[in-house]
């Protein structure tokens, strides 16, 4: 039974979108609908995702609005299960853009023939009702959307080149008209192939996880789809298979190659305890492996969603374009009037309306956006909207975390000082007693030292996370701390952790009831791709790049002065924010680079948040806005570069329409451009930024 709830989320593809246009007429007639709440349309995805009153708003009701629209709901269903078979209304309407490229290049010739003196032959045995029926044929298409978006008030890029074509008409040019249509014709192929190529890497996205997994039951090996598969079952891959979920390894061990998820081609071998990702491809082995996530919530499914939203995070120069397109059709008409009036010449009327072109600006960074998202999707870079890539283009702070960040977060433990009145097994034992259940990569590196020693690590009760001091549990009735100075009850003088500090270790002091403290000291290496990473960030023009952690200032002071950045030591999480806004407060555009764990604010509060690693953590694929799927540094200097080429196709783009428009009806309105050469120049202004953009979507 279904029950009325607003916030129901319905997800239903729409067929025949092929220009972000037409993702915002659908999207505006779907927010009108009663009982919708909020609506998204992904081009690049080919769907919609509402939320709605299924009570209210049904799927009846939503079909019948997207088809009024000029678009189409296919029956819902698993559609990845049937890749090859072509649908129909994509077939009539290629044979008709076939049609249409036949019908236009026929004309083509009898233009050219005009200056062979074949045109006024032609006219003669084509009367202007057999053009005029060649025009409402080849241009139908369009006409239906324009007049479908009248009805709905709203004016698209389509509607002041069909006033164009009236106006042509009107004036007895219907050859003129005619060439009018096939560049329209042409120009929505155009933006139809180059859409498809950057929808393919949505598509090629989605293709990479299986559609079934074999799972553990009652003895038995069962297929069931991948999406359905719950957390704690057992799930087996075989070599050659696909991984279907997110997991922990059981047993077996595999050469696993994870570069759909994380842009890197070179395997990892994977074994018991290991954790493994949806879509990673088994190359040798087998594994038992059980259940994390599924389905939409696998991390692989987070990038996907991830890559479709990325086109509704618009940059502000989007935003720009979109108002200008909205007040342009009436500049247009003013300007066409005038020469009316003030001209008498209603041909110059004619070519102003035909000319215009408001197409290319509504073109001008949805393309370029798609293809930089799609673009870095394959090599393990995740932009989520083309807000976010012009802000990492004019940034010039960069901010970045220490441990798992600039050093691989894998430290190993050097010292130990035992507490008082214990051994030092005693001392390690309870440190790792307490950091059992902590995430932080010192914890792991506590761990790591007890089981090396073959120390048994006993349960704890009361486990409490100390955020920029450590962790706090009550272990055999005793309460014990372990973290850096901040636990400490009272300030002491620790000659030996002073010496650790001084060369540059981190320190972690082991707190029984308030008594002499215990002294461990961990040690992490840099990166090996950093210094090349951070020079070349210095060539981009970075004005600061500047460490924050909270560790002691000994040891960011040794790590800082290896790759020749400022520090600052000593840092609570709410101090990050608070120097990145004072930086953002100073007119900066900031970002900071961390591994998403305890630096989840910070990477929210930057203008770019950029999470290392990200495969691993949920956390920062909801805080960050750039995501590095792999941990490799070399990745944060080819983001900025992505970032800035796309905003230089972009403001080109931009640049180059808006002079070339205005060129235009200047030389329209002054008639020296007669309506049959507007027509022919409309068109040039869409190719042009369609190949700009083209270039973006093989950037290395």
């Amino acid at each position: 039974m279904i029950t009325s709830n607003p916030n129901t989320v319905i997800e239903l593809p729409i067929h025949g979108m092929d220009c972000a246009e037409c993702a915002l007429h659908v999207e505006k007639a779907l927010a009108a609908l009663p009982g919708v709440r909020d609506v998204q349309v992904y081009l690049a995805a080919e769907k919609a995702i509402l939320h709605a009153d299924p009570l209210v708003a049904t799927l009846p009701v939503i079909r019948k609005t997207v088809q009024a629209a000029g678009y189409d709901v296919p029956p819902l269903g698993n559609e990845k299960e049937f890749p090859s078979i072509p649908r129909a209304g994509n077939f009539v309407k290629d044979i008709l853009a076939f049609l249409g490229l036949i019908f236009g290049a026929v004309l083509l010739v009898t233009v050219a023939g005009e200056w062979l003196g074949l045109f006024e032959r032609v006219t003669r045995y084509l009367p202007w009702y057999g053009g005029l029926a060649l025009v409402l044929i080849g241009g139908f298409p369009i006409f239906k959307k324009v007049l479908l978006a009248a009805l709905h008030k709203e004016v698209i890029a389509h509607t002041v080149m069909t006033l164009g074509v009236i106006a042509a008409i009107a004036v007895g040019e219907w050859i003129t008209a005619a060439v009018v249509v096939f560049f329209m014709r042409i120009g929505d192929l155009t933006e139809r192939f180059t859409t498809n190529k950057t929808r393919q890497a949505v598509k090629e996205l989605t293709a990479m996880q299986p559609s079934l997994a074999r799972i553990e039951q009652g003895g038995e090996e069962i297929s069931v789809p991948a999406e359905q598969v719950l957390p704690g079952q057992i799930v087996l891959v075989r070599p050659g298979e696909v991984v279907p979920v997110d997991g922990v390894v059981e047993s077996g061990s595999a050469a696993i190659n994870q570069s759909a998820v994380t842009g890197e081609s070179m395997p990892v071998e994977a074994g018991p305890g290991s954790h493994v990702y949806a879509a990673s491809l088994l190359q040798s082995g087998s594994l038992r492996i059980r259940t994390t996530a599924a389905g939409s919530q696998s991390t692989f499914g987070k990038i996907i969603r991830l890559v479709e939203e990325a086109e509704n995070n618009r940059a502000r120069v989007q935003r720009f374009a979109d108002r200008f397109s909205g007040w342009y059709v009436w500049v247009v008409l003013a300007i066409a009037l005038l020469t009316i009036l003030l001209r008498r010449d209603p041909l110059a009327a004619a070519a102003v309306l035909v000319v215009a072109c408001s197409c290319s600006l509504a073109l001008a960074t949805p393309i370029a956006v798609l293809a930089s998202t799609g673009a870095g999707a394959r090599q393990g870079l995740i932009f989520k909207g083309g807000k976010f890539l012009e802000l990492l283009a004019r940034a010039d702070i960069l901010l970045v975390d220490k441990t798992g960040t600039l050093t691989p977060g894998l430290p190993v433990i050097t010292d130990i000082h035992p507490a008082g009145g214990l051994s030092i097994e005693e001392t390690l034992a309870a440190a790792a007693a307490v950091e059992r259940h902590s995430e932080h990569p010192l914890a792991g590196a506590v761990r790591r030292a007890a089981y090396q020693q073959g120390i048994k690590v006993l349960p704890v009760e009361n486990f409490i996370n100390l955020p920029g001091q450590g962790a706090q549990a009550v272990l055999n009735g005793r309460t014990v701390r372990i973290g850096n100075w901040r636990i400490l009850h009272k300030n002491l003088n620790l000659p030996a952790a002073r010496r650790l500090e001084a060369q540059g270790k981190t320190i972690m002091f082991v707190d029984i009831e308030g008594e002499t403290p215990g002294i461990l000291a961990a040690a992490d290496s840099l990166r090996t791709e950093v210094p090349e990473a951070i020079n070349a960030l210095r060539d981009l023009g970075f004005r600061r790049i500047e460490l924050l952690t909270g560790d002691n200032p000994q040891s960011a002071a040794t790590l800082a002065a290896e790759i020749g950045i400022s520090f600052q030591a000593g840092l609570l999480p709410e101090d990050k924010i608070n120097i990145v806004r004072r930086y953002q407060r100073e007119g900066h555009t900031v970002v900071m680079v961390g591994d998403g764990i305890n630096d989840a604010p910070a990477l929210a509060q930057a203008d770019i948040g950029i999470a290392m690693g990200a495969a691993g953590s949920g956390i920062a694929l909801e805080a960050a806005h750039v995501l590095l799927m792999r941990e490799d540094w070399s990745l944060v200097p080819k983001a900025v570069r992505i970032a800035r080429k796309t905003m230089r196709v972009v403001k080109l783009n931009i640049g180059f329409t808006i002079i070339y428009n205005l060129v235009g009806l200047t030389l329209a309105a002054f008639g020296f451009l007669p309506p049959i050469a507007a027509a022919a120049a409309q068109s040039l202004p869409d190719l042009g930024i369609l190949v700009n953009s083209s270039r973006l979507l093989n950037q290395r």
